[in-house]
């Protein structure tokens, strides 16, 4: 199911990012090109940053930033950027960051879907670090598919 809403194409690995803005811009990019969001979901995701802080931070190493229904999202999908190098989110302990995964839901329950889906690579340590280590997208499409 995870691969429907993550496809290949909607995966990209970078060396570096000058901050965690470009780190959400880019990993929005696929989005925006499947016009699965609007400018405006990034910036709903912006201007919810400035004021609760990194809140989607995860765990050490991993962002999901998204941001609600009503703010720009026009489909279902997820899209993956993994940084190489990490970038600072100002998350404390969970810094750097080296996966972003831009959640994109129409409903809430759509979302809860998409969470569970992703809970079982979060949840397994070995799965979770194997994706932060990724370097490849061969390894990467490995650990989402579970292999």
């Amino acid at each position: 199911m995870i691969t429907t809403w993550l496809p290949a194409e909607n995966i990209q690995i970078v060396d570096s990012v000058s901050d965690w803005k470009q780190a959400i811009t880019l990993s929005a990019q696929p989005l925006l090109a499947k016009k699965t969001i609007t400018e405006d979901y990034i910036q709903a995701i912006f201007n919810s940053h400035r004021e609760l802080g990194p809140y989607y931070v995860l765990a050490p190493g991993l962002a999901m930033p998204h941001a609600r229904p009503e703010q720009g999202a026009i489909k279902n999908g997820l899209s993956l950027l993994h940084i190489k190098q990490g970038v600072s989110f100002a998350a404390e302990e969970n810094d750097p960051i080296y996966v972003v995964i831009m959640l994109c839901a129409l409903s809430g329950d759509e979302h809860i879907n998409m969470i569970t889906a992703l809970a079982d690579i979060f949840s397994d340590d070995e799965r979770l670090s194997a994706l932060l280590k990724a370097s490849s997208m061969e390894s990467i499409q490995t650990v989402i598919n579970g292999q």
